[in-house]
């Protein structure tokens, strides 16, 4: 199986440590966070990996080359100027890597210790054209977040206050495609996965919500790298 990560982010809330160092790079308990998401696939099985990449490209590069080091095969999506983060999936169709099969998607700077082999069946029993693995969070003002129905997402809400927010549930930045997202991708160099993709698939009826309790972490500022750090229990 294959995932994407995206690992192009400036990482600018954890300056001054990502001035030298990509955020990809960024310690986490011995390892780079990327390693320790690594490890989150190699638990479903996932052999091929495409990196996301843009600033501080090179360091990663040579840090993860092919990735038989690693256990992976890892290519490489360079962004020469900025794409959004629909970015990975627009370099794959313009150069006619479109994958056969589900593949996994996830923001490279999230920790989730979730069940993807369960996501995956979920994703498969309801013929979804994305699925998006939910965490339940304690303040959704700071998140975008979910509106439900059943097993559905009908559209997200970007920081709601307590009274606008629909539920509880944030993306956790952990996602599942089929190729049949590629349909819904606009014919432009530049698109967003929450502005652009899930509002097209979800007025189809086909975008799905799996709802996991299990440890999450979004590490993009220093506290939460700093909690990281100290709480992460892994997969």
């Amino acid at each position: 199986m294959m995932a994407v990560i995206l690992a192009g982010g400036e990482g600018t809330r954890l300056r001054p440590l990502t001035y030298k160092i990509p955020k990809a790079l960024i310690p986490i308990q011995g390892k780079t966070l990327t390693e320790q998401v690594f490890a989150i696939y190699k638990k479903v099985g996932v052999t091929d990996i495409y990196l996301s990449v843009a600033y501080l490209a090179d360091r990663i590069k040579e840090y993860f080359g092919d990735g038989g080091n690693f256990g992976f095969e890892i290519k490489y999506l360079e962004e020469k100027k900025r794409m959004g983060t629909a970015g990975p999936l627009l370099l794959l169709k313009s150069q006619g890597r479109i994958p056969q099969e589900h593949f996994f998607m996830s923001n490279g700077d999230n920790l989730f210790a979730l069940d993807l082999k369960e996501m995956l069946e979920f994703h498969t029993r309801n013929d979804a054209v994305a699925t998006i693995a939910l965490t339940k969070v304690k303040d959704p003002t700071h998140f975008g977040i979910a509106k439900p129905e059943g097993e559905k997402i009908l559209a997200f809400i970007e920081k709601p206050t307590i009274e606008e927010a629909p539920s509880l549930y944030a993306s956790s930045g952990y996602y599942i495609l089929s190729p049949a997202a590629f349909n819904y991708l606009p014919n432009q160099d530049f698109a967003m996965m929450e502005n652009d993709i899930w509002p097209a698939i979800a007025k189809d009826g086909k975008l799905f919500g799996f709802k996991s309790e299990a440890q999450w972490f979004d590490t993009g500022t220093p506290q939460r790298h700093q909690q990281v750090e100290k709480e992460w229990r892994g997969v």
